[in-house]
């Protein structure tokens, strides 16, 4: 597996292999990252490529968020993917990504981009797509995988790549847990062992929410301020919880697929967890 730190570098190393698979992601790797690096490998091949990006990417942090803390852990991350079957890490310095202000932006629609997640954290998807799409032209993927846990970045995503008619086929990879249920995720290194116990009432929020709405209640206010007032008197600092439809994230509509998504401050870590039904 090639290590590469430059545009210039990688473009060589990819050359005359079209078939190519990419995880972006920004590094202090999971399990949830190692199953897409997998996946990938699957739908490529052994004849194609498996490339991960690690990349702390400033632009979708606010300035008061955890930009200069964010886990950066590039040897142990390499040899992690080196066992997944990746066959090449691009870790850019951060002036090799953006030689100079980043003034040209991805602008995603308002409508999906500044609800939930976007609401909370404002101009947050606006790095995010920014971000990639000048990694999708840097890497110039046939697919590209993320994971449902990010639910809302992975819808934006893919309607970036529709709109833009990006050649790239986006593929979602399940939401990696631990053994208990809690949502595996690279912010779970900031929690105490007490936290991690207590973190697992997120997806029981979640779960709670969906089987009121299954059992017929069809008060989605209630529904969501009830779920958010049960966080708040065990310690937690939501955000949002909400029921929301697959497709477009509008509101619930029965018998359509629903999805219950949550972001809650534990202590001082955000974590956010969903759940389809």
């Amino acid at each position: 597996m090639q290590i590469i730190h430059t545009i210039s570098e990688l473009r060589l190393a990819l050359a005359g292999n079209s078939n190519r698979a990419f995880v972006p992601t920004m590094g202090s790797l999971h399990e949830g990252h190692l199953a897409l690096v997998r996946q990938g490998r699957t739908a490529v091949g052994e004849s194609g490529l498996v490339v991960a990006s690690i990349f702390v990417n400033r632009l979708q942090f606010a300035p008061h968020e955890d930009f200069d803390r964010y886990p950066r852990t590039l040897e142990r991350d390499a040899a992690l993917l080196a066992g997944a079957g990746c066959d090449i890490v691009f870790a850019p310095a951060e002036g090799e990504l953006y030689p100079e202000t980043q003034g040209y932006k991805i602008h995603p629609p308002s409508a999906l981009s500044d609800i939930l997640e976007g609401h909370f954290r404002p101009g947050f998807f606006i790095g995010v797509c920014t971000v990639v799409a000048k990694l999708f032209n840097i890497v110039q993927p046939s697919i590209a995988l993320f994971g449902k846990k990010d639910y809302q970045q992975l819808m934006v995503l893919r309607r970036m790549v529709a709109q833009m008619a990006l050649p790239i086929e986006i593929i979602a990879g399940e939401t990696q847990r631990s053994a208990e249920g809690l949502a595996l995720s690279s912010r779970n290194a900031y929690l105490s062992e007490a936290e991690r116990a207590e973190a697992l009432r997120l997806s029981q929020t979640l779960r709670a929410l969906i089987a009121r709405w299954q059992a017929g209640e069809r008060d989605v206010a209630k529904l969501e301020a009830e779920a958010i007032h049960h966080l708040r008197s065990h310690g937690w600092q939501p955000d949002y919880v909400s029921l929301r439809l697959q497709h477009d994230l509008g509101a619930p509509v029965e018998g359509q697929p629903l999805v219950a998504l949550a972001a809650a401050k534990l202590g001082a870590t955000r974590l956010i967890d969903n759940l389809e039904a």
